[in-house]
């Protein structure tokens, strides 16, 4: 199990659990285990998800973008839920860093 910070400064952990959800599911992802934990702990954004569950956001390249799903159950504990690339990035629910 591996842990990491979130922007918030909540641990957040990746189980082998999880990671095997995710590569089971998404094949692709394998070689991405290292990218999962550096997008929550830097992410480009942060959007809101559903349920509680934030969205954050790394860029790898133009049109593909790491997203991590991960809840903050509370200030000492969170964990990651899923992991997928995607070619865009939905930025009206951009919540971090805010717009000036």
């Amino acid at each position: 199990m591996d842990l990491v910070n979130s922007h918030n400064g909540v641990p957040i952990r990746l189980t082998p659990e999880r990671w095997e959800h995710i590569v089971s599911n998404k094949p692709y992802m394998e070689t991405y285990y290292e990218r999962v934990l550096d997008a929550v702990e830097r992410p480009t954004w942060i959007l809101q998800g559903y349920a509680g569950a934030s969205v954050a956001v790394l860029t790898l390249a133009k049109q593909a973008y790491l997203h991590v799903i991960y809840r903050e159950v509370s200030r000492t504990d969170g964990f990651i839920i899923t992991a997928f690339i995607a070619r865009k990035v939905n930025k009206r629910a951009i919540v971090w860093p805010k717009k000036r």
